[in-house]
């Protein structure tokens, strides 16, 4: 397959990029500069270096023509900050996107597409009781990017959505995205243990993202060339870990702590402090993505994903605690300043 991609240069995409590769795909890239000093990308990808959103239709059905499959591993998550009302900063990054390169991809002859999206929108899904959509923007977005793909998918261009959870591994020259678990912990740097949610995440490691992509996009594939193509929304995880379990390799990362006592905080806690989160924001002038109060419910959940999905993508076997370690120790150092490294947004 020839695979077109929007942010091949970044940590998933150059990851799924590789993974292609080596299983004798080719690869072109639109993506964003400047390149993560250090990077390792593939030699063999194209990259051209613009923005997407600044290419005339002309230009990006110029680009993408002779292209099998479409891969979408850009936007924004939750952790980036922006002012109100933050729903419209995820529509222009998240979904604006796709509302319409999707439609020119089909247009110019692609069989479908693999996009990155998030696990709340799988919660969102399965927990319709939460009421989670309501609450949060960012699990808005989420749900509603879905929408927009199942729109476009049919027999003749099959979309899938890999509902990603939390993500570890690093890419050199890039910040990761855990930095603010850092900033968030030196709230117990003078306290003998930690307190934090009693529940858990499902998580896996970049090579496993991807290897999520390109089962996606294989899949899709060959649905279309079955004439069976349809919409697909994948419920990613590889492993699923309790946020104790967790933090105990959080802190070996950061400083080498064996054995860190983390007890459970009340949801009453969190929720009290998620007032206090809700009044700094508004001091700031942002606009939370994810309601800092209706967060407890969230992360006092063991917010566990089968792993049914990501073995029928072909995902195998990594080191997830290498993969948190290696996350975490750069992520220090950039909240120390003792690296310089491209801040994630720029993919």
């Amino acid at each position: 397959m020839n695979i077109f991609m929007i942010g091949g240069t970044g940590l998933l995409g150059s990851a799924a990029a590789q993974l292609f590769i080596d299983k004798g795909h080719s690869v072109k890239t639109l993506s964003l500069p400047p390149l993560p000093v250090g990077a390792v990308l593939p030699q063999e990808m194209e990259i051209i270096l613009k923005d997407a959103n600044k290419l005339s239709d002309d230009e990006m059905l110029a680009v993408m023509r002779g292209c099998d499959m479409f891969v979408f591993a850009t936007g924004v998550d939750e952790r980036v900050e922006f002012s109100a009302p933050v729903y419209d900063a995820y529509y222009k990054y998240n979904i604006a996107p796709l509302e319409r390169l999707l439609p020119l991809a089909k247009k110019a002859g692609m069989k479908g597409a693999a996009v990155c999206g998030s696990y709340f929108a799988w919660l969102a899904k399965n927990r319709p009781d939460m009421k989670l959509c309501d609450k949060h923007p960012y699990i808005k977005s989420r749900v509603e990017q879905e929408k927009i793909c199942e729109k476009y998918s049919d027999v003749d261009f099959q979309v899938g959505v890999l509902e990603l959870p939390y993500i570890f591994g690093t890419q050199p020259g890039r910040k990761p995205v855990w930095v603010i678990l850092i900033e968030q912990l030196q709230r117990f740097e003078i306290m003998p243990f930690t307190m934090y949610p009693a529940g858990g995440t499902a998580m896996l490691t970049v090579r496993q993202v991807g290897q999520a992509i390109v089962g996606a996009a294989e899949q899709a594939f060959e649905a279309v060339q079955g004439n069976c193509g349809k919409f697909r929304a994948y419920g990613i995880s590889c492993y699923n870990m309790t946020w104790r379990e967790f933090l105990k390799i959080v802190y070996r990362a950061m400083n080498g702590i064996p054995n860190r006592k983390i007890f459970d905080v009340p949801k009453s806690a969190f929720k009290a402090f998620g007032i206090v989160m809700r009044r700094d924001y508004k001091k700031r002038n942002v606009d939370a993505g994810i309601d800092p109060v209706g967060l407890a419910d969230i992360m006092g959940m063991n917010l566990f994903i089968p792993t049914d999905d990501c073995k029928a993508l072909g995902c195998t076997n990594d080191d997830i605690e290498k993969a948190i370690f290696d996350s975490i120790k750069l992520s220090k150092e950039a909240f120390e300043g003792k690296a310089q490294l491209v801040d994630m947004k720029g993919e």
